[in-house]
């Protein structure tokens, strides 16, 4: 893992935490999308080397609506930046970690992405994400 690439937050109203943040950062999200395959609604803000990434769920029964639902609004997730996600999942398995996902995902930002179980990283949400320009492509 070369670095922390953004902090997620789960928010129940983007335009509103937007604004907030906005305010917070002294700047604008530089990018808004939505993510079909997650049903998710996101916005990036840059700070630095790391980015922190606003979450909306965009149906009620996304991943990010129960998260809400159970937790309320908050940090969500801290994803790491990889080379090569194929070849750290694998030793991320020989390692004993738990994958929600065997085969990364199109995420957010032009990243592939996978998850790594709460349960087995202490109750923390992980995420790994690789550019898709670089590195390894979709298998």
């Amino acid at each position: 893992m070369r670095k922390i690439e953004h902090l997620g937050i789960a928010v129940k109203d983007l335009g509103k935490s937007n604004e907030l943040f906005s305010r917070l950062f002294g700047q604008e999200a530089y990018k808004v999308e939505k993510v079909e395959g997650e049903a998710v609604v996101t916005s990036f803000f840059q700070i630095g080397d790391v980015k922190i990434e606003l979450l909306e769920a965009a149906s009620e029964d996304s991943a990010i609506a129960k998260f809400i639902d159970k937790r309320s609004e908050g940090i969500h997730h801290v994803a790491f930046a990889v080379d090569d996600i194929y070849a750290e999942m694998d030793r991320l398995k020989k390692e004993g970690f738990e994958l929600l996902n065997d085969i990364p995902k199109r995420g957010a930002d032009h990243k592939l992405v996978v998850f790594l179980h709460p349960r087995s990283t202490n109750g923390v949400l992980v995420e790994l994400c690789q550019d898709m320009g670089g590195g390894s492509s979709i298998k």
